[in-house]
């Protein structure tokens, strides 16, 4: 953990002793793409829990008051969100389909929000349908809801766009390469993760700006917030988990995750962080509360495993196939 904020203390200070001109210090990175997960090899292990036939690939999975959506892309590029109740897995699912493939699924109150960056389009669904429905230009990735707005992560704009009652408002301005993912901290901060800058970003969206800005290793990918006012990201270049505290933005803990970590979840009722490993085919459980992560449950899992989830009420974990192998359902 020294040794990590000592570097970034470095990052900062060799940005302001520029005086040449302006130098985007973020922006040097050893790959300047966004990473992706790692392949998986072929699973051969015995599995824990229930696995779910799904005919396509799952980009993503969330859970909602004993609901679990998947969003699936077949290989004639169909796209739907299929819905299962926890309780009732052996029953078929409700489907509804969707225009384009969805990038994250999020719970919002009694309703899933899907967004789609190939339609410009967010979506509010249900079991029964969609609700609603919201453009917005510049390739939609994920969203996060506080107070009656919405913030939206928008790839190919770069920015963040703020909605209020599903009219756009405001849209940031700054230096984000991309936009991948929209977060709120449990004190109600805004946080962006950008994967080709490998970066993480604090979003003022009173002001309409980019704020802070702080390295994610070398391969950020995916992010969550936890109930201690921190950011928890994977850097699947790298293999590290790391922890960002916020006010200020700063790097706390950067702890080794080998085996090519890629999703992550959280549970607040057990401060566990879930992280796929798709390089093995294997989910690990992370007990968060402590001054280093610490292992407490590792499981073997449908293979090429990208999207993970985790149900608080239940402990029940759910991990998704990008490859066609279905869902598995894990009640630890």
């Amino acid at each position: 953990m020294t040794a990590s904020f000592a570097a970034v203390v470095l990052l900062l200070a060799t940005a302001c002793s520029d005086s040449d001109g302006p130098r985007d210090e973020l922006q040097l990175v050893e790959n300047p793409t966004a990473a992706t997960p790692a392949d998986s090899p072929e699973q051969d292990e015995t599995l824990e829990g229930t696995v779910l036939d799904v005919d396509g690939d799952v980009t993503s999975v969330a859970i909602n008051g004993g609901t679990l959506a998947a969003a699936v892309t077949g290989d004639d590029d169909d796209a739907g969100v299929l819905f299962y109740r926890l309780g009732s897995l052996g029953e078929r699912p409700e489907r509804v389909d969707v225009d384009g493939p969805v990038e994250r699924l999020t719970a919002s109150g009694d309703q899933f929000v899907a967004t789609v960056p190939s339609e410009d389009t967010v979506l509010y669904l249900t079991p029964g349908g969609v609700v609603g429905k919201t453009s917005v230009d510049g390739g939609p990735t994920s969203v996060a809801e506080l107070n009656g707005r919405t913030l939206v992560g928008l790839r190919e704009d770069k920015a963040v766009a703020v909605l209020e009652h599903e009219q756009q408002t405001a849209r940031t301005s700054g230096e984000l390469a991309s936009a991948d993912q929209v977060l709120l901290s449990s004190e109600g901060a805004a946080i962006v993760l950008d994967r080709l800058r490998s970066a993480v970003f604090e979003v003022q969206d009173d002001e309409g700006d980019i704020g802070l800005g702080l390295r994610a290793g070398q391969g950020a990918t995916n992010a969550v917030a936890d109930r201690y006012n921190r950011v928890l990201v994977v850097d699947t270049r790298e293999e590290y988990l790391l922890a960002f505290s916020l006010d200020p933005l700063v790097l706390r803990q950067r702890y080794p995750v080998p085996g090519g970590p890629y999703g992550i979840a959280y549970d607040p009722q057990r401060d566990l962080a879930w992280v796929t490993l798709t390089a093995r085919n294997e989910v690990v459980a992370f007990d968060v509360t402590g001054g280093e992560p610490q292992e407490t449950a590792r499981f073997a899992t449908v293979r090429q495993p990208n999207a993970v989830t985790a149900d608080s009420p239940r402990g029940t974990v759910v991990i998704a196939s990008g490859d066609g192998e279905g869902i598995q359902v894990i009640e630890p």
